[in-house]
């Protein structure tokens, strides 16, 4: 079976533009290969005199920056990177039961951030290596909610945007054809987000982790899966839970504490900072008062910096501040924890 040629050319620029999600192999593709956002300042003077729609569109080509999240290499990154690459390569010659990751954590400690990451540089390793276009060499798919073994079927199928899929095909033809491509293409990554979506203790969850089982067993890949507390979500349940547990690492995200690296976190998210008249240093010394918000979720610290930036352009001010950060809503889970100690 012949997957269809995504079409490799980028949007046209304009309001209009959507960024396609990495669900698909297209979408993917292009998360793989975009670059890091960069922006460069206007001098001073140069600023200063560019006329109202001069300026009104160097504002929005800012905004445009400020929103796209800028990863950081946390410790969390770093570590997935690290398992996963060591699985792979554990993996690559095993004709058994291979060895999968499990990144498990509360909300907005970067789960999704790192196993995009890892999925990322394996591809890009693979393209300097291998240079064959026609590779597959990663899978993005989440687990569909109130899932079926069809619906996760079908969810590898969207990515893989397969011509030949519909309703008439049942659960196990979906699954073949998908097997067979995922093999043709070399595939040796799959990665599955949101499993916490899967719960054992309903026939429907087991029955999704049957098939989930026979993905793993069929495709001559390595299984990374993210999700929120999957230890406690049902996962790790009954006889299928305990198979799951067996072949796979856990690895455990959270918020960060005080300290060196959280300090480290918020300087280099500062260093990212494109206003005109923000002091350098002013959030690396809010750091405390940072961790007080977001309780050292990274997540929510990307968030209220990054908003708060786009309101500094938006009202002139063009610098952060405490009072100015004060003003800014994150997240109801930060907010409340937030208003509880303070």
């Amino acid at each position: 079976m012949v997957v269809n040629t995504p079409d490799e050319r980028e949007p046209p620029a304009g309001d209009d533009e959507r960024i396609e999600p990495p669900t698909s192999l297209s979408g993917w593709r292009r998360f793989v290969e975009k670059d890091l956002a960069t922006f460069d300042l206007a001098p001073p003077k140069q600023w200063e005199s560019m006329d109202d729609e001069a300026r009104a569109d160097y504002d929005e080509a800012r905004i445009d920056y400020h929103s796209e999240l800028q990863v950081v290499r946390t410790s969390t990154v770093k570590e997935v990177a690290h398992q996963g690459r060591l699985l792979t390569l554990l993996n690559r010659r095993e004709h058994g039961a291979r060895r999968g990751l499990i990144i498990s954590g509360e909300r907005t400690t970067g789960k999704t951030t790192a196993l995009r990451q890892l999925g990322r540089l394996h591809e890009l390793r693979i393209r300097q290596r291998y240079g064959d276009s026609r590779r597959i060499p990663v899978v993005y798919v989440t687990a569909p909610p109130k899932g079926s073994a069809r619906k996760l079927a079908l969810e590898f199928a969207r990515f893989l945007k397969l011509p030949t899929i519909s309703p008439r095909h049942n659960t196990a033809d979906i699954t073949s054809s998908v097997c067979q491509v995922l093999t043709e293409a070399r595939t040796d990554l799959v990665l599955v987000d949101e499993i916490h979506l899967m719960n054992l203790a309903t026939i429907a969850g087991e029955e999704l982790s049957d098939h989930l089982k026979y993905f793993t067993e069929h495709l001559p890949a390595t299984f990374v899966y993210a999700g929120i507390d999957v230890e406690h979500s049902g996962l790790f349940a009954g006889i299928r839970g305990g198979q799951i547990a067996g072949r796979c690492t856990l690895l455990h995200t959270g918020p960060f504490p005080p300290g060196a690296e959280w300090e480290g976190l918020v300087a280099t998210m500062e260093d990212t900072l494109r206003l005109h008249h923000h002091t350098p240093g002013t959030l690396a010394k809010l750091h405390a008062y940072l961790h007080q918000r977001t309780g050292g979720m990274i997540g929510s610290l990307s968030h209220l910096i990054r908003a708060a930036a786009i309101s500094a352009i938006l009202d002139g001010s063009e610098r952060i501040t405490r009072r100015q950060l004060h003003t800014i809503h994150v997240d109801h889970a930060s907010e409340s924890a937030y208003r509880t100690s303070a």
